[in-house]
């Protein structure tokens, strides 16, 4: 709370943060019913929503206009969680509901069903929000878009319709084939995909074609699903302008010239017509099915945490860095910021920084900080973290017999199928080896041979600040608010700048400046003699405020009657009267007790950050 509350709130930091976070991502505790050595996960659903709630009013502000959250949880709360976001975030910037394969294997020790999967909603700030697509695999493309043609990009064949066939009845009509003269027509319920024409023209390509009315209401009606009465009338086919024989001779040498156009008959007797579609580069549009084999599941989690603290116990429930990597992937980009409040190992700061992303993480236990968080961004930044999102492994054809260059597979099986196929083939031919050719397995094992390449994504470098909230600045003894004993002199100055969202510019006696206003913090008596004192250094025009522990009777009065728009204050019912103004929240300051000293770890260019009161 108080790591959120620095960063919108103390001008240092709100200038670097405040509605320019790109991605926040937290996974707060599921409140399972379960005491985790790391929190505690025990509250009741009302109490937990709050606090949830509270975390996310203050998370808001700290989003850039195209930002988004993603907030992790399970079956426990996630359905009153999504109620909670709609009313905070707004219900048109729900975005997703994400189901990640945490398991893929039941737990036989579950007395009802094993859950295989969590929660990971998904809300943006405005509709300025764009995800990023996922980057194609070069397996996939390679088994799935080819050049059957001799066309420069390679494409696979799709589907030439598209639904909709009694709103759009004009895009149903007849197509005319060039060889066999039979008449083609979208599927019921479908009408063509593109526009007349546009059809018209690819199909001229083949041979002389003319738009013509052939009077087929019924057939048409019949694919709109209606009647021939109340079916669009007058809507021409596309149909041969030539003789059959002479258009037949036209598409068969048009077909062996090779690079079809968009409009394609793979088998040119057959009355089917398909449409090219290319391999374009600006990827593929995320999914909401998040399968474990892609981005880890809990068990990878634990083994990369093991990894890196061999002597330690990792967390209950770990997330892979995989899982981390396409959420901020999807949401962010290279300098953006990244922001999770609860930092727990670390593991979504680790994959900010090595997809070159900046970050910010807070984290309530200091016992957490010291044991996983702190050492495991250090060995980020020094390059001796190798797991993870570090390096990357691709299965891909392996290189040919004659090694100038790699193998391909048979059409349409990508590696991952052609290793499955070795796996599979290797078990039949231990079973029934004598009854097959020796010759046909080498074969097939040389068609479908892969293998593993690995690239390295991460060789360490940049750098973190990390800050730990201070102690408050007040305790209470005999039901009396005192300072605490740090707060002195330049502390107090600072300190008090920073609980009234003053940038902190200490110039002489004065410790900051808005506009026409200046700013004195003073540890100790006010009296008249010191107001007159203060006058003398404040410009013409200018005003002041004066924030003193101590203020001797008259001596506000002399200073608003001398300065008009000035006024002086007592230390700590400034603060205190400031704090209750602006939150309906209970008073932090509990009896006996000091503030709660949450740590914030920030990712930045190297510059010095300075303590935060």
């Amino acid at each position: 709370m108080h790591v959120l509350d620095a960063l919108a709130k103390i001008p240092a930091y709100a200038e670097k943060y405040l509605g320019k976070v790109k991605l926040v991502y937290i996974d707060p505790p599921f409140n399972t019913g379960q005491a985790f050595t790391h929190y505690e996960d025990n509250i009741a659903h009302s109490i937990w929503l709050t606090l949830l709630r509270d975390r996310i009013r203050q998370i808001r502000p700290l989003l850039a206009e195209d930002g988004s959250i993603w907030v992790h949880l399970d079956h426990m709360e996630s359905h009153r969680c999504r109620v909670v976001l709609d009313e905070e975030l707004g219900e048109t910037n729900f975005v997703a509901e994400i189901a990640w394969q945490k398991a893929d294997s039941p737990r036989n020790d579950t007395k009802l069903l094993s859950t295989s999967q969590d929660v990971i909603l998904v809300y943006r700030k405005s509709e300025a929000w764009i995800p990023n697509r996922m980057p194609r695999l070069a397996a996939s493309n390679t088994s799935r878009y080819q050049s059957r043609d001799g066309d420069p990009v390679p494409w696979r064949d799709g589907d030439a319709t598209a639904s909709g066939a009694f709103t759009h009845q004009g895009m149903v009509y007849a197509i005319q084939h060039p060889i066999t003269g039979g008449l083609m027509y979208p599927t019921p319920g479908r009408c063509w995909g593109k526009a007349q024409s546009w059809m018209l023209e690819q199909m001229s390509e083949y041979a002389p074609y003319e738009l013509r009315n052939i009077s087929d209401e019924a057939e048409r009606a019949r694919i709109c699903g209606t009647t021939p009465v109340q079916v669009q009338a007058d809507v021409p086919a596309i149909m041969l302008s030539v003789p059959l024989e002479e258009a037949a001779v036209s598409a068969k040498a048009r077909y062996e010239a090779g690079r079809w156009p968009d409009l394609v008959m793979l088998d040119l007797y057959k009355e089917r017509i398909q449409r090219k579609k290319h391999l374009e580069d600006n990827g593929r549009v995320p999914e909401t099915l998040w399968l474990s084999k892609e981005v880890g599941g809990n068990l990878r989690g634990k083994n990369e945490i093991r990894d890196l603290f061999p002597d330690e116990h990792p967390f209950a429930t770990p997330k892979p860095e995989a899982l981390l990597a396409r959420i901020i992937h999807i949401a962010s980009n290279p300098g953006d910021i990244v922001l999770d409040c609860f930092a727990g190992s670390g593991t979504t700061a680790a994959v900010a920084h090595k997809m070159s992303r900046r970050w910010v993480t807070s984290e309530l236990q200091a016992d957490t900080v010291a044991r996983y968080a702190l050492p495991r961004l250090a060995k980020v930044v020094n390059g001796q973290d190798p797991g993870g999102v570090t390096s990357t492994t691709e299965r891909i054809p392996a290189i040919d017999a004659d090694g100038d260059g790699e193998g391909s597979l048979p059409a349409g099986m990508t590696p991952e199928e052609a290793q499955e196929f070795n796996r599979l083939l290797a078990k039949v031919v231990k079973v029934v080896g004598p009854d097959i050719d020796d010759t046909t397995v080498k074969a097939l094992k040389a068609a479908t041979k892969t293998k593993n390449v690995t690239t390295i994504n991460w060789h360490g470098g940049g750098g973190f600040t990390h800050l730990q909230v201070g102690e408050s600045m007040f305790v209470e003894m005999e039901g009396m608010v005192l300072l605490a004993d740090w707060a002195m002199q330049g502390a107090l100055a600072e300190a008090m700048c920073a609980q009234l969202s003053v940038p902190y510019k200490p110039e002489g006696i004065f410790a900051a400046k808005q506009g026409r206003v200046r700013y004195v913090v003073i540890d100790g008596m006010v009296g008249e003699g010191t107001v007159a004192a203060i006058l003398d250094r404040l410009a013409e025009g200018e005003a002041v405020e004066v924030w003193a522990t101590q203020i001797e009777d008259g001596a506000a009065e002399t200073l608003k009657a001398a300065r008009r728009g000035s006024r002086l204050e007592l230390i700590p019912d400034k603060v205190l009267d400031n704090y209750r103004r602006k939150s309906a929240r209970k008073s932090p300051f509990g009896a006996g007790r000091l503030i709660p000293a949450p740590v914030i770890e920030v990712a930045d260019d190297g510059e010095a950050a300075a303590s935060v009161g």
